[in-house]
Order: structure tokens, then C-alpha cells, then sequence
């Protein structure tokens, strides 16, 4: 297959698709992604100012804990078809300072879901994707960094209620549950990390794929098939069913 071919086929190909703390790491490779898959226009979200040399990128200030941008960001917005949630942050604690708990939540558990909520209007017109970037923390806490595990954990609760919620809509949500990521975040430790570059092309196979949860690099990998066969899965498919069933009697 040609490259203009692939491009072609390619279901981002001529889609619109926004990414939440693109400037740097994670977020900057799946704007690159965004745009090597044929994407007409890529939002990259960032609290700062970004220059980009693809005309294709528009640059919109966005912090996720402001109202006021996410207001503004989805005014900005003319379409959209994928929303992918990537801005978060991450440092060491130990349970013994609430404000840390607290600061972890107001971005990577009520950043998402505000900026998810002011962009759903345009995803439901487009049928399009939300795309939470989590972690395997939302799983299995990593106990040097417990306040991110507990926010990663509620935006998977969230997320799965989002899926559910949103079936109806047309609207699907994809969760990503990646292991350690070379970025600047965990720059500084010393385990195995995967290529930002490689993770953020993994999460646009695994939404092309329609997969519920993406396990973008080995070491989630490893989980993948016993989480998508096991009981956690299938309970929440129950759930899910159990609520589409009393929507259809309503």
C-alpha cells in the first residue's frame, strides 16, 4: 500500500482531534501521531505558548483546572472527533499532606472530566473518541506516588462510567493503562521505560482498533489479554448492560 493509500485508510485521516498537555512528552508525540495518521487539524492544549510548524496544529492555551480556558478552548473549537485527555501530573508523597491528594484530583480526575464535558456537544454531532491517558496505577497503586494512583483510579472509574453512558451516543471512550513512559515525569528513576514515541503511536492503533483499554507498551501488554478475559471486565460489561436495559424500558 502507498503511503497516500495508508493515509486514506486511516480512520484520523481529515479528523480533528484535540490533545490535552501537548507541549512536551507523551502529549507532544500524540500530536505528532495525530498528524503522521492524516489529521486535518490537531488542537494542541498547553498552559503555556506553543509554536508548531505544521499548519495543521492550532495552539490553544488550555489548563485543565481553569474554567475559563476550557470554556474558551471549546468556543475555539469547530469540530471535533477525538478528545484525547493526556494532560496529568505526577510526584512523590506518602498520604501525609491532603493538598497533595487534592492537587492530583483537580487535574487528572476533574481536568479531565471539565474538559470531556465542554467538548462532549462536538464529539456526540461527530460520533466521535474520548481518550484518557491513565496508567497501570489506576490498576495496582505504585506506593512511592500514591496520591496519582488514587486520581488515575477514579478517572477510570469515571471513564468506564462515560463508556457506559455515552453507548447510546455514539460516543466511545477509551481508556489508556500505560507502565512507565520516558518522559520527563519519571525521567529521573531508575526502571525500564518505554518510548514515548512508540506509546503514543500504540494508543491510535488501539482506538482504530475499538479497544476498550490500551496497553500501549510490554509491560501493560503483559495484562492485556487476562484483564480483557477476566472478572473485573466482565462485571463491568454487566453493569453496563444492566443500565442499557432499564434505558430501553424507561
Amino acid at each position: 500500500m502507498t503511503t497516500a493509500a495508508a493515509k486514506i485508510a486511516d480512520p484520523f485521516a481529515d479528523k480533528a482531534v484535540l490533545v490535552t498537555g501537548a507541549n512536551r512528552g507523551l502529549g507532544r508525540e500524540l500530536v505528532a501521531q495525530a498528524l503522521s495518521r492524516g489529521a486535518s487539524r490537531v488542537y494542541a492544549g498547553t498552559r503555556g505558548p506553543l509554536v508548531h510548524p505544521d499548519r495543521r496544529v492550532t495552539p490553544v492555551r488550555l489548563d485543565v483546572t481553569s474554567a475559563q480556558q476550557i470554556q474558551a478552548a471549546a468556543e475555539r473549537v469547530e469540530s471535533l472527533d477525538v478528545l484525547v485527555n493526556n494532560a496529568g501530573v505526577a510526584f512523590v508523597d506518602d498520604l501525609g499532606d491532603r493538598a497533595a491528594i487534592e492537587q492530583h484530583l483537580a487535574v487528572n480526575l476533574f481536568g479531565t472530566y471539565a474538559v470531556t464535558q465542554a467538548l462532549l456537544p462536538k464529539l456526540r454531532r461527530s460520533r466521535g473518541a474520548v481518550v484518557n491517558v491513565l496508567s497501570l496505577a489506576s490498576l495496582a497503586t505504585v506506593p512511592v506516588t500514591p496520591a496519582y494512583a488514587i486520581s488515575k483510579a477514579a478517572a477510570f472509574s469515571m471513564s468506564q462510567s462515560l463508556r457506559a453512558l455515552l453507548a447510546g451516543q455514539g460516543v466511545t471512550v477509551h481508556v489508556v493503562l500505560a507502565g512507565p513512559v520516558d518522559t520527563d515525569m519519571i525521567r529521573g528513576w531508575d526502571i525500564p521505560k518505554s518510548p514515548a514515541s512508540s506509546v503514543a503511536h500504540a494508543i491510535f492503533d488501539g482506538v482504530r482498533n475499538g479497544e476498550e483499554e490500551i496497553f500501549p507498551d510490554p509491560m501493560s501488554a503483559a495484562l492485556a489479554e487476562t484483564w480483557r478475559d477476566g472478572a473485573v471486565k466482565a462485571l463491568e460489561r454487566q453493569n453496563a448492560a444492566a443500565v442499557q436495559a432499564m434505558a430501553v424500558r424507561r
